[in-house]
């Protein structure tokens, strides 16, 4: 798991010096559902989640006496670093240079990987001892879910048990390869976004309790068919059980987000796709948005088709098609090229 992250690194134990920079590649990580949103037996909320490839955060960060950003999520990136080096003690600034964001507040998880990036980045470059999990909780990360430090770590098919009543980082209880031929097709609606901040807290406040009985059914369907099915390579009972789980948790948060799904389109989307036999379909976190599990591309590639032909008069539909990440994020030490100066002639 660390010898991943610490990719390149001859020893990460030691702090960066001058001339190197550091690069973090975090990859995007799908949200399939909670288990537990009852939380009866101590342990609340608990997540399935799947890191995916091709959207990822990817930054570089080099030391300097300021704290600077730019790039693609320059002010959220910023506001880490400043908290970082904060709450740490660290003695001095960072530069970072933002190469590719997740998008915000979509569902594919931008605000946890950013904060690991940012953290992880200035960990390597000034002390080499914080993980993943004393990251996290010090950029107030993981308050509902493990399975975006999951993905950061370890990448793959993720499974944390809940938020205890101690409000730790959800552990990660499982985390499997998921088989490398499958695909997710994501349904984009490129105009919405998710609830998050202020408006999250405040439907989480106001929904009405979760059945415990519901609570058991979603466990139940996790431990016997979407494990064994990943395990064994078979997905028909893992979209199965994915299909149900998104049923059951979107209509119990449909008065939050206004129906099964936030957006309307992807929503109409999901329910053409359904009609015609997909069974394994939901909405990331949040959303808006929305993912279909197939059994390889080319399965895929004729649904995605299929759906720009239905749904392709509106602007803000886009499809795209992904894969698992069974690795979690890179982290690698890059030496700077030298900079030349011209000596002012007298």
């Amino acid at each position: 798991m660390q010898n991943h992250i610490d990719k390149l690194m001859t020893n990460p134990s030691k702090p960066v010096t001058a001339g190197f920079s550091v690069e973090v590649n975090a990859p995007a990580r799908l949200h399939l559902g909670f288990l537990d949103l009852h939380g009866g037996l101590g342990r609340r909320f608990g997540s399935i989640g799947l890191t995916i490839d091709t959207l990822a955060t990817r930054l570089r960060a080099e030391r300097c006496n300021e704290i600077t950003a730019r790039g693609p999520g320059a002010e959220r990136a910023l506001k880490y670093a400043k908290s970082y080096i904060e709450a740490k003690g660290i003695e001095g600034g960072v530069e970072l240079n933002l190469l590719q964001t997740i998008p915000d507040h979509v569902g594919l998880g931008s605000g946890t990987q950013m904060a690991l990036a940012v953290g992880t980045a200035i960990e390597r470059l000034y002390r080499g001892e914080g993980d993943c999990v004393s990251i996290a909780r010090t950029l107030n990360r993981g308050a509902r879910s493990g399975i975006g430090i999951g993905a950061f770590e370890q990448g793959g098919f993720i499974l944390d048990c809940g938020r205890s009543e101690e409000k730790e980082v959800p552990p990660v209880a499982v985390r499997l390869a998921f088989p490398e031929k499958w695909r997710v097709l994501l349904l984009l609606d490129t105009r919405g976004q998710g609830l998050h901040g202020t408006q999250e807290v405040m439907a989480f406040s106001e929904l009405p309790e979760f059945p415990e009985q519901a609570a058991a059914y979603l466990c139940r369907l996790v431990l016997m068919q979407v494990l064994p099915g990943v395990l064994e390579g078979h997905l028909t009972p893992v979209t199965k059980a994915i299909g149900k789980i998104q049923q059951v948790v979107g209509d119990h948060f449909a008065p939050a987000q206004g129906g099964r799904f936030t957006s309307p389109i992807i929503s109409a989307a999901l329910e053409w796709a359904i009609e015609k036999g997909y069974i394994g379909v939901g909405q990331s976190s949040w959303g808006p948005t929305g993912f279909i599990l197939l059994e390889d591309a080319s399965r895929a590639e004729r649904l995605e088709r299929e759906l720009k032909r239905h749904f392709g008069k509106f602007s803000s539909f886009r499809c795209q098609l992904v894969a698992a990440r069974n690795q979690g994020a890179e982290v690698n030490l890059l030496q700077q090229p030298t900079r030349l100066r011209q000596e002012k002639r007298v």
